[in-house]
This record gives structure tokens, C-alpha cells and sequence, in this order.
């Protein structure tokens, strides 16, 4: 009798890790990249390579690597803490644009929520500010 599918070693689609790790300290890094290795496995992904990025330039030699692997056949995507991983607003956008174009997948563990703010009508006898408030942010969404 075989042993069940869950018994054996099987490959989910192969994905890279990017990480920008510009003044960050040592176990900050360590933590940053469990994290990206234990999204990989609850997700079933096989992070094949990891690419990191001390000093952001628009090429980096870090996210010019990236960019090579996501040519590869079989490559599904790319997976990040977060955005912010991607560079400052004026690099990461274009960055985003690349790695789309590619059609890879970009899987972000942590996703920027935007700030909302609820618009209520106050109450007789009540003033609006105790009506203002944040929709509370997820701590933690996934795509897969």
C-alpha cells in the first residue's frame, strides 16, 4: 500500500522571497526571513531562493536577480513581509510593474490596510468626535 499524499514529498510551485533589509539588525533579518519560510509552508510553496536588499536602488543587483528567476520556467511568484519590501513609494511602483509583467504572483503575508474612517451621524446630545474612529486593521491576511 502507498503511504497518502500528505505522507510524501511533494512540491508546491516554486516561489522566491525578497526581502529590503536596509538598517536592520541582525535577529530583525533572522525573524523576517522564519517568516517568509513559514508562509511558504503553510501555504504548500516551495521558496527556492531568497534575494535581499541592504542598500534600495532602482536596479539593485538584489531585485535584478529576482527579476532573472521570475524568467525561469515553472516560477510562480514572489513573496514578501509586506509591501514596503518592495522599496520607497517611487521605486516599489515600478518595481510592482515588473514583476506583474512577468506574471508572477505577488504575495504580500502582511497587507497594508488602508486607515477608513466611519462616517456616523451623531446622536441628540452627543458630539461627533465620540463618533470617529479607525475600522480596525487585520492582523495578518494571506493571499495564496
Amino acid at each position: 500500500m502507498e503511504p497518502l499524499t500528505e505522507h510524501r514529498h511533494v512540491s508546491g510551485p516554486v516561489v522566491y522571497g525578497f526581502l529590503r533589509l536596509a538598517n536592520i539588525s541582525p535577529a530583525r533579518a533572522a525573524a523576517l526571513e522564519q517568516s517568509l519560510a513559514e508562509y511558504c509552508r503553510q501555504h504548500e510553496l516551495s521558496l527556492c531562493g531568497l534575494f535581499t536588499e541592504r542598500i534600495v536602488t532602482i536596479n539593485s543587483a538584489a531585485f535584478t536577480g529576482l527579476m532573472d528567476v521570475l524568467d525561469a520556467p515553472g516560477t510562480y511568484g514572489v513573496v514578501l513581509p509586506s509591501a514596503p519590501h518592495l522599496g520607497p513609494k517611487g521605486i516599489a511602483a515600478g518595481r510592482r510593474k515588473r514583476i506583474t509583467a512577468t506574471g508572477a504572483k505577488l504575495l504580500l503575508i502582511r497587507k497594508d490596510a488602508p486607515v477608513q474612517t466611519r462616517h456616523r451621524h451623531p446622536g441628540p446630545g452627543s458630539s461627533p468626535s465620540q463618533h470617529r474612529g479607525h475600522d480596525p486593521a487585520p492582523a495578518l491576511e494571506a493571499e495564496s
